[in-house]
Formats: C-alpha cells, sequence, structure tokens
C-alpha cells in the first residue's frame, strides 16, 4: 500500500470519515448487503460523492437518493441496481446530481473488439518489445513508462556486469541488490529495482521464466534483498548505481541515461570507465605498465575479434588498472584463456548481452 501511496483504513467508519470520494468494489453477499446504509451515507462528509459500480444491494438506493435531494451529497453515479432494469418510479431516477448507466458489463460488440484489440497489442509489446506499461500486476512506474524503458535497460545491464564480475571471483550465491538513482530518475525506482533484480539474476536462476513483472518476487523467493538507498545518491541527476553482494563480496556497477545520448556505463568499483553497454563487453583487470594494450588488441586480433571501444583506467601510475573493451564478435573460452595468460592481465569477465538484455 505504501508504495502505491495508499492509505489503508483499519474500519469502515475510519474510511468514510476521510474519503471525499466512496467507491464500492465488492461482490454482493450478505455481509455486504446494505453495508452503505443511511448510518454510512450520513457518516459521509458533506459535498461527498458515492460511486457504485459493484453489484446493486450494496449501497442503500432510498438512502443514496434521498442524500441527493437533501444535498448532504454532491453526486454519485450508479451502475448495478436491486432490480434491473429500473423502473419509472425508481428514486433513483428523479434524484439531482446522479448519473446512471446501465449494468451491461461493456458486453456490446463494439466493446467486446476494442477490448480484444488492447489485449492483443498489450500481449504484443510485453513479448515482442518487452514493454510492460499496461500490465496489472507491473512495478508502478510513477512517470512515463516510454520515457524510462532505456533506463530500464540500462540498469538491467549493469546490474549483468556486477554479477558476471562477482562470479568470476567465485561468489554466486547473491545477497542483496541495492539501487541508487539520481533526482530526476528516483521517482521510477519500482521498475528499476526490478530492472536490477532481473539483471543480477539473469544466468543465475534456472527453470524460472524470468521477466520485469516477477523478478522482484522470484529474487525475495531466493532471499535476496532489494534496496532502494536514497543516501549517498549519485550527483548526476540520470545516473545509476547498483551494489551487489554475494557471498561475502560487494561491487558497484554505475551508468548515466543521459536524456540526449546513448546510455553510458561509467563506473565498475573506484574506477571510472566511459563504454556504451551493449554487444559483448570484456572487463580486464591488468597491471598499469607500457605495453598491455598491445598485448590485449593482438590477442584480440589473432582471434579474429574487433575492438569496439577500449577504456582504459587507473586509480594511480603504475599500480591495478582496470580496462572495459567493447568487442564486435563472439568471444571463446580459448581467447580468454589466451587473455589471462599475457603477464599483466589478472581477470579476464566476459559479459554479453542479448538483444533485449
Amino acid at each position: 500500500f505504501d508504495s502505491l501511496h495508499v492509505r489503508r483504513c483499519a474500519t469502515l467508519d475510519a474510511l468514510l470519515d476521510a474519503c471525499d470520494v466512496l467507491t464500492v468494489h465488492t461482490p454482493l453477499t450478505d455481509e455486504t448487503h446494505g453495508m452503505i446504509g443511511p448510518e454510512q451515507i450520513a457518516r459521509l462528509k458533506p459535498g461527498a460523492v458515492v460511486a457504485n459500480l459493484a453489484r446493486g444491494g450494496i449501497v442503500d438506493e432510498p438512502a443514496l437518493a434521498a442524500a441527493l435531494h437533501t444535498g448532504h451529497l454532491r453526486g454519485a453515479t450508479v451502475d448495478a441496481y436491486v432490480r434491473e432494469p429500473l423502473k419509472g418510479d425508481h428514486p433513483l431516477l428523479h434524484a439531482p446530481h446522479i448519473l446512471l448507466t446501465p449494468h451491461i458489463g461493456a458486453s456490446t460488440a463494439e466493446a467486446q473488439r476494442n477490448v480484444a484489440v488492447d489485449v492483443c497489442a498489450a500481449v504484443r509489446d510485453a513479448l515482442l518489445n518487452n514493454e510492460y506499461s499496461r500490465s496489472l500486476n507491473v512495478a508502478e512506474a510513477g512517470g512515463d513508462w516510454q520515457a524510462l524503458q532505456p533506463v530500464m535497460l540500462l540498469v538491467r545491464r549493469i546490474a549483468a556486469v556486477a554479477r558476471a564480475l562477482l562470479a568470476d571471483r567465485g561468489a554466486r550465491a547473491i545477497s542483496s541488490v541495492t539501487v541508487r538513482l539520481g533526482a530526476e530518475l528516483a521517482p521510477g525506482r519500482g521498475p528499476l529495482l526490478a530492472a536490477a533484480a532481473l539483471g543480477a539474476l539473469e544466468g543465475v536462476v534456472e527453470r524460472e521464466r524470468l521477466n520485469i513483472i516477477n523478478a522482484r518476487a522470484v529474487a525475495r523467493s531466493r532471499g535476496i534483498e532489494l534496496v532502494y538507498a536514497e543516501a549517498g545518491v549519485p550527483p548526476h541527476a540520470r545516473a545509476v548505481e547498483v551494489r551487489l553482494a554475494a557471498d561475502g563480496q560487494e561491487i558497484r556497477v554505475g551508468g548515466v541515461a543521459a536524456l540526449d545520448a546513448p546510455p553510458r556505463l561509467t563506473r565498475i568499483g573506484d574506477f571510472h570507465v566511459d563504454v556504451a553497454p551493449r554487444g559483448t563487453l570484456l572487463v580486464l583487470s591488468n597491471r598499469d605498465v607500457p605495453g598491455v594494450i598491445g598485448h590485449v588488441g593482438t590477442a584480440l586480433g589473432n582471434a579474429g575479434v574487433n575492438i569496439a571501444e577500449y577504456h582504459q583506467a587507473r586509480l594511480a601510475q603504475g599500480a591495478e588498472a582496470l580496462a572495459v573493451v567493447s568487442i564486435d564478435d563472439a568471444v571463446s573460452d580459448e581467447v580468454r584463456h589466451a587473455l589471462l595468460a599475457l603477464p599483466d592481465v589478472h581477470a579476464a569477465t566476459l559479459v554479453r548481452f542479448g538483444g533485449d538484455a
């Protein structure tokens, strides 16, 4: 409830005292018959509005009409009635400020056709475009879903990089996923946290179909803590940071989803980088000495692998360095082992992104 900015009332009376518009969403049962009667309507604020689009008999119809005539209620709308269709002497037909609609449940040929088209379009978008904005149980976007799509993809890929780096260190049992967002992206934390969970779990979870809808539930079912951290947010308004913890180890990876440029991978641990997270990436840990870049390029060239981008970062001259290499071609395990055999290369992590990952 809190994530949807909804306040839950403990009793019906507390709800009646607080609301300006009362809407009914319940089946007609022995318990709900007459649930909104004269006493409950009188308890509503003066000028409140009542809408019964559920079942006839839940709201007392004569009491509703009387409250409209006295002006206690500003208005009402009713779609379901005790007896249908209404007869000419029914009190609601003569009440002021009321909208009455026939209880047909949208069961017209035109409505059914339009609903069918909408459902097919939503399924198409979900399966082909990974676009879930019309899903009922998707994480609350809190903003323009279409505008959020490239950020979600960036977060998913950042989490995938972090997961691959931890796995190469022997840390595979993820215990927590923490997301930090720049100020402009904070309203979309729900789906972005789901995207981080999705990226962290891909390639780890087997036999389960993962998507943006179920990623958070799957993560929690595996004991993974999902955290949105408000402290220590990135300074860039459209920056994202994902921190994964596994088997006592931790790594953070960051990126920026600028409005006027493609998303970029900008940070791995304490190293600042600048590479597009797409296709295939090689993340190398090496000594900051002359010749390393040439040796890496030669090894990849001998294997017929073309380099699209090469970014080398260091914290201090001659110290440990990190390189992120974007390559155009798939790399076999043999090529990776050849890189690890170079005297100054200490680690080589391969990250392959799919068409939507």
